[in-house]
């Protein structure tokens, strides 16, 4: 926390700059912090509650993001200050630097701590191992006149919220507030590139490298290099992308960007159903994982080897089809087949896991064939993403009170539920003596088996005879 702390010499400037924010002329006894003290951010809150009583800003959700990224910012070192201190701790350790900085963005409000501590989150066994699930309450959901709003609203500074401009951003809008956010240059292959941590962290140390400039997601061989050239920057996180293909590219293809943090996933721990060495690259083992996607590791001392295995797996898939299947790589000139890519560094190997992903449509699946068909879509209709590939469910808030209304109808206490969850409710009852002791079990299995079910339908190749023999027949070219 010494990054944190106000230098001595930075007082007044401190004190003066939350006057002008609180508009007021002189530091007053009344803005003085209570016996005993308060922690900082609730020092914070009640600066937020003082302007919001005094009508320094109105009432609303958007108002306040903006004001407490403020205040929080005249706490916060510059930019410069922030890369200038992560790089000396990273000659002395990449984990330390990393801890420092995510200590920072904790400790600034960058990090919305209190919120991802409303999330709720639990295991669920399944066919391939435990799944963790997550009902995410920890994004504030925007009112009707929040949308109505930011209809009104123009510009295109920042172009998204992942842009480099977004640094010390007042927001608007649409675009939260980020005075408070800082975030580090990293070069990466040539390019200037941004690491950050995501405000609603969805695992621990959840991060996000970003291109310094405003350009879509191109998931090339190149993404593989700068895959494995940061975890060689950071061994003790892995790093991952998107497919860059909707449907199957997660929520933001607008801007180039990876995710990474220090978290072992469900997937990690899969099952081995064959393995074998690489054809010419005999450094290189693969290995065909048991999950419901399909995913072929890749794992190696070498960089380089890694990579040429890795990019000859890209453009075989690139190009596979399978009429039987549903694979279709291109249909009326529109690519289909595309991967989620994840890197990581144990030891003096590598690893990369490669998820094939498949984005076509047809009229019986309008969503996607490789998407959650429509009878598991009361629980999740989003796109499966990188998180969810892993093995991590990022459920809606909406499952919270839903999921309390499907427990009480299951003990007789509401005769109905949303009319998308009825059937599944009725299905429950049948099948379960339910009480109050293991109502919350019951609906939690469940819940886990339907998200078993929803990377299931993302699966290329199923886990059947059919789907698994033409699975090992396809990786059969690199053996």
């Amino acid at each position: 926390m010494a990054l944190f702390r106000i230098h001595s010499l930075d007082y007044y400037y401190a004190i003066n700059r939350l006057l002008v924010i609180l508009n007021k002329e002189f530091f007053e006894t009344d803005l003085m912090p209570t016996v005993p003290l308060p922690s900082l951010l609730e020092s914070m809150d009640q600066m937020v509650e003082y302007a919001v009583s005094k009508g320094i800003i109105q009432e609303s959700a958007q108002a306040r993001d903006q004001l407490t990224s403020e205040i929080m910012d005249v706490l916060t070192p510059t930019p410069s200050a922030v890369n200038k201190t992560f790089w000396e701790n990273y000659r002395e350790a990449p984990m330390k630097a990393t801890d420092e900085f995510y200590e920072l963005c904790q400790v600034n409000d960058y990090i919305k701590t209190r919120d991802i501590a409303k999330n709720e989150v639990f295991t669920a066994t399944s066919d391939y191992g435990d799944l963790t699930i997550t009902i995410n309450l920890s994004k504030p959901e925007k009112t009707k006149a929040d949308i109505l709003q930011a209809q009104k609203e123009v510009g295109d500074y920042p172009k998204c919220q992942l842009c480099a401009e977004n640094e010390g951003y007042q927001g608007r809008m649409g675009i939260a507030g980020r005075s408070n956010h800082r975030f580090i240059r990293v070069p990466l292959e040539g390019k200037n590139w941004g690491f950050q941590y995501s405000p609603y962290s969805y695992y621990n140390e959840h991060c996000i490298v970003f291109t310094e400039e405003h350009i879509p997601m191109d998931v090339s061989h190149q993404t593989i290099t700068n895959l494995l050239e940061l975890v060689t920057v950071l061994p003790h996180y892995f790093m991952g992308s998107n497919a860059g293909l909707p449907i199957v590219g997660g929520s933001m293809l607008g801007h180039e960007h990876y995710q990474g943090g220090r978290h072992k996933f469900p997937m990690e721990n899969a099952r081995i159903m064959e393995s074998w060495i690489w054809k010419n690259l005999p450094t290189v083992e693969a290995e065909r994982l048991y999950w419901p996607l399909s995913v072929v590791r890749l794992r190696s001392t070498s960089k380089l080897d890694l990579i040429q295995a890795g990019s000859q797996l890209m453009d075989a898939w690139e190009n596979y089809s399978n009429e039987a299947l549903d694979i279709l790589a291109n249909t009326n000139g529109d690519t289909h087949n595309a991967v989620t890519l994840i890197a990581r560094q144990k030891g003096s190997e590598y690893e990369m896991d490669v998820v094939l992903r498949n984005n076509r449509t047809t009229p019986a699946f309008p969503d996607g064939i490789f998407h959650p068909h429509s009878d598991v879509q009361h629980i999740k209709k989003e796109n499966i993403g990188l998180i969810e590939v892993l093995g991590l469910a990022i459920l809606p808030p909406r499952l919270k009170t839903e999921l309390a209304d499907v427990a009480a109808y299951l003990l007789n206490e509401k005769t109905q539920v949303a009319s998308y969850h009825q059937a599944w409710a009725d299905d429950l009852k049948q099948a379960n003596t339910v009480t109050g002791q293991n109502v919350e079990q019951v609906i939690q299995k469940s819940v886990g088996d339907k998200f078993q079910r929803v990377l299931e339908d993302a699966g290329v190749f199923k886990q059947t005879e059919q789907g698994q023999h033409a699975f090992s027949t396809f990786v059969s070219r690199f053996k």
